[in-house]
């Protein structure tokens, strides 16, 4: 096998466009762009949201009243359910279920919610737990810590 070879795959990468070589390319003398206008010419393309001329839709609504958008929490969300993969009595915190992948940061706040059943007794830590993921957490004998 060759070093050139190795990495060749005949279904991957698509060529990139190259334009301005020649008119026998088919992409040469304009390059695409067409004749004239705003977006034939270099560093001139049109901005997002422009509207040409009129006035832009995000320039026409009122923006008043308060959006909580800026302070809201972003939680990590896990599912009682998917507790099920840890074994009985063991501690289960963010560390703990990014390690098994079902969160991505183990910095993430985490929310356990109720969906589905769990059957074995564990110590789970969270920053936050819907009172029936709290319930449940609870009746198959484990406990839910808030942190």
């Amino acid at each position: 096998m060759d070093i050139n070879k190795a990495l060749e795959n005949p279904v991957g990468r698509k060529a990139r466009k190259r334009v301005g070589r020649g008119t026998g390319s088919g992409r040469g003398k304009t390059s695409g762009r067409g004749h004239k206008g705003q977006k034939s010419r270099s560093g001139h393309s049109v901005k997002p949201l422009s509207e040409g001329g009129q006035r832009p839709l995000f320039r026409r609504l009122p923006k008043r009243g308060f959006n909580n958008a800026r302070f809201r929490k972003e939680y990590a969300i896990v599912n009682v359910a998917d507790l099920d993969r840890f074994e009985a009595g063991t501690r289960v915190d963010a560390g703990a279920l990014a390690a098994a992948g079902l969160i991505r940061s183990p910095k993430a706040p985490v929310k356990v919610l109720g969906s589905g059943e769990i059957d074995r007794p564990l110590t789970v830590a969270a920053a936050a737990f819907s009172a029936t993921a709290k319930a449940k957490i609870e009746q198959a004998g484990g406990s839910a810590e808030v942190t």
